[in-house]
């Protein structure tokens, strides 16, 4: 099933009760201006939560800290948090977009077995439950959000390179539809991990536009590059916006055979995480993006590897 996704700004981020009006899954392209009315979502809002990890400045994890050894800081206020915890078991919803074009061929079989083995080895069967996005020309979702990683892995191994590079749908598709709509937000983490290039030659939203859902998803982006020149391109520089930007992280691999140690630092960031979360004060509804520093107080050794901010409603 293909799925093209409609271009333009969704209205504003879900914190906490939310409700969506969803399109038809193959609508005709819209204006920005259409597209902004149909996909409005409405909020009423409580809370921001905060996913993140922590580590020294070896990339060493740090999971010993607690809530006093945090401080939040919005609109130059401390935000007082309302709740802190490690949240290694807290259920996953997980999108793998894989990229299907022309340009990955020689490698493919090999990223489809790195691929499958990350998925079992993150999702818990009855607990955490991931999906599968393949994109070229256009994104296509070929494995729903389940918990059967044997229903993943074919998902994954039934997959053709061929065609164009649609990265931005795929990840504004994936963020808007499917892990927006797992609510409350909170009880979940939200993550997408990209195996691509990074070039994009076919979407029709934007780039800012992608990392706009994924920020109203509360979601982490994490990448994996499939460039195994050793030159930084466009397409690497695009992975290292989107993790940046979300609290993720890009990786390298110099060759095809270090894929399988990307795929397992990530599981590693994963089973890592804490969560915050506060109520803004003040609390603003103008639908623009908020800065947040998030912080561990009194350690400049340690480094918060976090989102870095949130779309507030428009009221």
């Amino acid at each position: 099933m293909k799925v093209w996704v409609a271009v333009g700004a969704v209205g504003v981020l879900g914190l906490a009760v939310w409700a969506a009006a969803q399109q038809p899954a193959q609508p005709p392209k819209p204006t920005v201006e259409q597209a902004d009315e149909s996909t409005r979502i409405t909020v009423d809002v409580t809370r921001v939560n905060m996913l993140f990890t922590v580590t020294d400045k070896k990339g060493r994890f740090v999971t010993d800290l607690n809530k006093a050894d945090f401080e939040v800081i919005e609109t130059k206020r401390i935000q007082p948090i309302m709740e802190f915890s490690a949240e290694s078991d807290l259920p996953l919803r997980l999108a793998v977009l894989i990229d299907t074009s022309n340009s990955i061929r020689d490698r493919f079989k090999f990223e489809q077995e790195a691929a499958s083995e990350f998925l079992k080895s993150v999702v818990k069967a009855t607990q955490d439950k991931a999906m599968v996005v393949s994109f070229d020309t256009s994104p296509e979702l070929v494995a729903d959000l389940i918990d059967d990683t044997d229903k993943l892995e074919r998902a994954i191994r039934d997959l053709r390179p061929g065609g164009g590079t649609a990265l931005f749908d795929a990840l504004y598709f994936a963020c808007k539809d499917k892990l927006q709509q797992d609510q409350p937000k909170h009880k979940f983490r939200r993550a997408v991990v990209i195996l691509s290039d990074g070039e994009d030659n076919q979407s029709r939203c934007t780039r800012d536009q992608a990392l706009e859902m994924a920020q109203k998803a509360d979601t982490v982006v994490y990448a994996i590059s499939t460039n195994i020149t050793r030159v930084d391109t466009d397409g690497d520089k695009i992975l290292k916006y989107f993790t940046a930007e979300t609290g993720g992280r890009a990786f390298f691999p110099f060759k095809v055979e270090d894929l399988e140690q990307s795929f397992e630092n990530i599981a590693n960031e994963l089973r890592h995480q804490y969560n915050i979360s506060y109520r803004p004060e003040p609390l603003l509804t103008d639908g623009l993006f908020h800065l947040i520093d998030l912080r561990v107080k009194n350690r400049k050794d340690l480094i918060v590897h976090a989102r870095k901010g949130y779309y507030a409603p428009k009221i």
